[in-house]
């Protein structure tokens, strides 16, 4: 990348190079790859029986303070690859019999990303698993590469947004982008496994203190998208991770109060087709070892 980069909404313009990380994602031009298997940690409708073939690149552009991936998300572990080593490491799981191909925080590796599925027919779909934070213009260049979107709504709080993602544009920034999103890939479709095939698939993490950030962000969902044609998975995975000294209320699990909350609310709503977690999801089980696996 010889221009000053401008893939996410940070348009930070900085130079990344083949092996030279820069701007805000932390990240070289080359994809970098923490992890790459099978993976049984996600909705029912994604990992089905065989997993979700799962492809775990490091670095962020949101880089939120309490990521579950902290490990990988400040960037700088893995491997680099160029587009044909990513081509390579598609079909190689795509042969493991796997649902999907799963691409985890690819937003600041969308050009390698797009090149590497250009031309190719994997037989399966490609699952862009994503904070929500993307541009518009990046996924127009995606379109009829990705079938499933699987992004988050984290905030309808810019002053949340602010405070833990240093991104109080978070929410118009990222409900314009799923709108884009639904607009490519339109009504879901499930396979008769109940396996899903293409649509878009709404994240959303309840966290601390937040749970008027919760509702507010359903209500947008709700208000901007066609309620019976998106899945909506609501989250209450959220464990304190290292490094949250700054935050103390960042620092313990949502309480019983606080999910029942939400997830009436959500039962509630218009949209009706999702999922939702017990309280007992907040633990750090499901996070995989991000050690070169696959890569």
């Amino acid at each position: 990348m010889n221009e000053g980069c401008r893939l996410c909404p940070r348009s930070c313009g900085a130079i990344r190079k083949e092996n030279i990380a820069g701007g805000w994602c932390a990240s070289p031009s080359l994809a970098l790859i923490a992890r790459a298997a099978p993976h049984f940690g996600e909705e029912p409708c994604i990992s089905g029986t065989r997993g979700s073939g799962t492809v775990f690149f490091s670095g962020c552009n949101l880089r939120c303070v309490f990521c579950q991936n902290h490990g990988i998300s400040r960037g700088g572990e893995g491997k680099a690859v160029d587009a044909q080593g990513l081509r390579d490491i598609f079909l190689r799981l795509r042969d493991t019999g796997v649902h999907n191909i799963n691409l985890v925080t690819p937003t600041h590796f969308s050009d390698v990303i797009a090149e590497a599925l250009s031309g190719i027919e994997l037989g399966i779909p490609v699952v862009w698993n994503s904070s929500g934070y993307d541009s518009v213009e990046t996924l127009r260049s995606l379109e009829g590469l990705i079938q499933i979107y699987m992004p988050d709504y984290k905030y309808s709080d810019p002053a949340l947004a602010r405070r833990w993602s240093k991104a109080p544009d978070y929410p118009a920034v990222a409900l314009a982008a799923i709108k884009e999103m639904y607009r490519q890939r339109g009504a879901f479709i499930l396979d008769d496994d109940g396996i899903m095939q293409s649509g878009v698939l709404i994240r959303h993490l309840i966290m601390p203190g937040a749970a008027e950030n919760t509702l507010r962000c359903i209500d947008a969902i709700e208000d901007n998208l066609p309620a019976d044609k998106i899945v909506f998975s609501l989250m209450s995975q959220y464990t304190p991770m290292p490094g949250l000294d700054a935050y103390p209320e960042l620092q313990r699990t949502v309480s019983a109060e606080e999910y029942e909350r939400c997830r009436s609310y959500f039962d509630f709503s218009d949209i009706l087709y999702g999922f939702t977690q017990s309280p007992e999801a907040a633990t750090d089980e499901m996070i995989p070892d991000f050690d070169g696996t696959g890569v």
